[in-house]
């Protein structure tokens, strides 16, 4: 009986013993540099894997005729060929720059724009049940509905365009802010206050730290927004003195009924969207992620 029992409290201790080193095993954090191989298994070669077999089911829309009509969908090759003329005349980067700074200052505007508004909402509660229904409906609307006001009230200029980002920007920016201060815990906010953290400082120290990944997220989504609302504003409000950016060159090909200059132009907006979320966008978030334990480096 009693060598039952002993061997019992032995299992259970084992048992005991194996669940904290598991614990402890899952707390550790791996600091060790990831393997040039498993990174490129990992992380490069599934994109490289995806957009090789997109090409290959292209070509062979074109090349087995089963879209006969090149002025309804062009080769990949057609397409190869207008950018590397663009790139030999030096106007692609000219396209590229001329939508890329209008959207980053935009974004930088609605940036300094959307969060006191956010706070604002989230932290008064007037303001809340006035404007946060606003915002949402905003956030919802079509960043196409606002450019024929802007170009009424504003003209044919670049101040049209950066109205037009930052109605569809700031709301975005707002929404995520507010939803990040929801979510923050009240215990976070007694023992702020209890340190004395109230006021700015405690919106500084405690509510904007403890808010970081809804924030995150709403400027991930307002630079979406802004980004699509700029091609919007430029495919609709063409002016020789705005400059030729990727909206004015999707509709030039519209008029043109050029589709290899269509395609080039929708290629480019989609290479820039991705490119700005994989070098601002995602590091920023798995920062975020990985300084409050949710995410192990590897």
């Amino acid at each position: 009986m009693a060598s039952t029992e002993t061997t019992a409290k032995d299992r259970d201790g084992g048992d005991l013993a194996g669940l904290e080193a598991g614990l402890d095993a899952l707390e550790t954090v791996q600091t060790g540099r990831r393997p040039l191989r498993q990174t490129l298994r990992e992380k490069v070669l599934p994109p490289v894997v995806a957009v090789a077999l997109v090409l290959a089911v292209w070509q062979a829309l074109v090349s087995f005729e089963i879209v006969d009509d090149p002025t309804k969908l062009p080769s990949p090759g057609a397409v190869w060929d207008v950018l590397r003329e663009a790139w030999l005349q030096g106007e692609l980067l000219g396209y590229i720059w001329t939508s890329v700074s209008r959207g980053l200052l935009g974004f930088f505007f609605a940036l300094l724009i959307g969060t006191p508004l956010g706070l604002l909402v989230a932290r008064v509660k007037v303001i809340r049940a006035a404007i946060g229904p606003i915002l949402s409906g905003l956030q919802s609307l079509p960043s196409v509905a606002w450019v024929p006001p802007a170009v009424i009230w504003l003209g044919l200029n670049n101040s049209m365009m950066y109205a037009v980002i930052l109605l569809g920007a700031v709301p975005s920016i707002a929404n995520g802010l507010v939803s990040g201060v929801s979510q923050v815990p009240p215990l976070f906010l007694r023992a702020g206050r209890t340190l004395g953290a109230t006021g700015l400082k405690g919106t500084w120290h405690i509510v904007l730290p403890a808010a970081l990944p809804g924030y995150v997220a709403g400027l991930k989504q307002g630079w979406a927004f802004s980004w699509r609302s700029l091609m919007a504003a430029e495919i609709i409000a063409s002016f020789p003195d705005l400059g030729i950016g990727l909206g004015q060159l999707l509709e030039n090909g519209r008029n043109a009924s050029d589709m290899a200059m269509v395609f080039e132009a929708i290629l480019l907006i989609l290479t820039v969207g991705i490119a700005i979320d994989l070098l601002v966008f995602s590091p920023l978030e798995r920062w975020v992620l990985r300084s409050r334990g949710l995410l192990v480096r590897s």
